[in-house]
């Protein structure tokens, strides 16, 4: 088992990848440099190898996917994880590492947006689409993570094999927020300087498809952590819905006793059931969730046992 582990997801990252590897075996010598490629046609895999990091394979395209191979296959204390690009500081590692192995704190966010994320990022819809993730995962979740989607962040050993990974590709990172907020987890902000890539390497991050993609998986995960909440406000929605059209039918009947919109009365009817079926939907999946959680809380427990057995090694 690794005492720290420094994990570098990479795809075509042959211009700093050399440099990243280096800097972080020097901030952090202790710790074990891993380069995960995942089907880089540019070099990176060799470049990584020849500076010092141990090299494994993840054919699966996608972030996601290589976090999940990463997270199965590595045994460690404490987890760094990096993108590749160099637009990280190397420095503050040894303060994130810290507080995972002094502290238990579960996940270390590396927060970009309280220093020089909108200064250094020349591109202006992901410095919106960063902002908008984070006041809404705060706002739906009642949380305070400064950072949603920074690539930068420290795990425990609890968190890393807790965590089920089902996000694909760049919504990994808030995927992971959503996760550690839920399970009620150690968190702690670390604010971290952040630089643009350097000329010549490009962004694998597409701002249109993959911010639709993020918000998806905001909206799919508010739903799975939060049924009651989320079809209570499709419950509340049809309910006024059905009261809008209701009204005027139900002063016309009471004024003449007649009911003139019989097919629109039949309609609010049917609405109205719908909004009852959705909040008892909420309601049985959020008992589902809390049972969810009790196991998660005994499996815990099973994966601490795993950690000491494997420390005694």
């Amino acid at each position: 088992m690794d005492k720290i582990a420094v994990l570098i997801p990479c795809y075509n990252e042959s211009k700093t990848i050399e440099k990243v590897v280096k800097d972080y075996r020097t901030a952090l010598p202790e710790a074990t440099i891993y380069v995960y490629d995942n089907n880089s046609n540019d070099g990176t895999a060799e470049i990584a190898r020849k500076a010092g990091a141990v090299v494994r394979y993840e054919y699966k395209q996608g972030k996601g996917n290589v976090i999940r191979r990463m997270f199965r296959e590595i045994d460690a204390q404490c987890y760094i994880m990096i993108d590749g690009d160099d637009t990280y500081p190397s420095d503050s590692a040894r303060e994130m590492a810290d507080k995972v192995l002094q502290r238990h704190v579960d996940m270390v966010v590396g927060d970009r947006l309280s220093s020089t994320y909108f200064a250094e990022n020349k591109r202006p819809f992901h410095n919106f689409g960063n902002s908008l993730v984070r006041k809404s995962i705060n706002c739906l979740f009642k949380s305070d993570i400064k950072d949603i989607m920074t690539g930068y962040r420290a795990f425990s050993y609890q968190f890393v094999k807790s965590f089920p990974v089902l996000s694909r590709g760049f919504e990994i990172e808030t995927e992971m927020s959503i996760h550690a907020i839920d399970k009620n987890m150690f968190v702690e902000n670390v604010v971290v300087q952040y630089k643009d890539r350097p000329q010549g390497s490009e962004s694998k991050l597409n701002t249109y498809s993959d911010g639709i993609k993020v918000l998806r998986t905001i909206v799919n995960l508010f739903r799975n952590y939060k049924p009651l909440a989320f079809f209570g406000i499709i419950a509340l929605l049809l309910i006024i819905i059905a009261l809008l059209f209701f009204i005027p039918i139900l002063i016309t009947y009471c004024q003449t006793g007649l009911v003139p919109n019989f097919p629109t009365l039949i309609v609010c009817g049917f609405v109205a059931i719908a909004s009852i079926q959705a909040f008892f939907s909420g309601l049985i999946l959020q008992n589902i969730i809390k049972k969810n959680k009790q196991d998660f809380e005994m499996r815990l427990i099973e994966i601490q046992k795993d950690y000491c057995d494997l420390m005694k090694q």
